[in-house]
């Protein structure tokens, strides 16, 4: 009877060593409960994978088989979604922006403490106001209200087109709401591209683990 080849047994080893590490690390520092959840599933699939590989485990390596499929699916399920929902994930973006800004607008102390983080972020990122620029300031805008600094431009940027002079103030004319949307959309790119590649080492899993399925039966 044909044994099973070590050079397919070591590979599928080492194969699920790498993903199961990798994923754990993304577990260790993600703070969304999604992400665990899923580093936790593939923790588990690469158990089943190594012990599968190594104790050749025609169970084991068939449970890693069907949950590597079923995690490609999903993926794929994922991608599909997300292109066919793409223009309402922005509009949603949109609307957030849109409640968002009315805190630029507030008296309380939460919108207070909003209004700090955001000053810093339009000063990082060259930008005004969330949606209709320095109008979503509202009086908070005025200095007799508000801060004189709100949406300075650096002097740097002051001869550019990233800024407008409005009462006699030199201001960003950009909205923010334009350089969050972009990062979404660039990151997204990122993402897709990621998540390809996930999926090109998923099917080689896929063929590693029924493979060495095949192999064992044969013995």
């Amino acid at each position: 009877m044909a044994g099973v080849s070590s050079c397919m047994k070591y590979s599928m080893f080492i194969f699920n060593f790498l993903f199961w590490d990798i994923h754990l690390d993304s577990s260790l520092f993600s703070a969304v409960d999604l992400m665990i959840a899923v580093g936790s599933i593939i923790m588990v699939l690469g158990f089943l994978g190594c012990c599968g590989a190594m104790k050749e485990s025609q169970c084991m390596l068939i449970l890693f088989f069907i949950g590597l499929l079923l995690i490609l699916i999903l993926q794929i399920v994922a991608g599909i979604l997300g292109a066919v929902y793409k223009s309402q994930i922005e509009t949603t973006l949109n609307k957030t922006l849109f409640e968002e800004a009315k805190q630029l607008q507030g008296v309380t102390s939460d919108s207070h403490v909003f209004q700090e983080k955001f000053q810093k972020f339009e000063k990082m990122n060259q930008c005004c106001g969330l949606v209709k620029g320095y109008e979503d300031w509202g009086s908070n805008f005025n200095p007799l209200y508000g801060n004189f600094k709100i949406c300075e431009c650096a002097q740097k940027d002051q001869n550019t087109d990233l800024c407008t002079i409005y009462s006699n103030r030199n201001i960003y004319k950009r909205p923010c709401g334009v350089v969050i949307i972009d990062f979404f959309k660039h990151h997204m790119v990122i993402l897709m591209g990621i998540a390809f590649g996930l999926a090109f080492i998923e099917i080689v899993g896929l063929g590693f683990s029924m493979s060495l399925y095949c192999q064992i039966q044969r013995k």
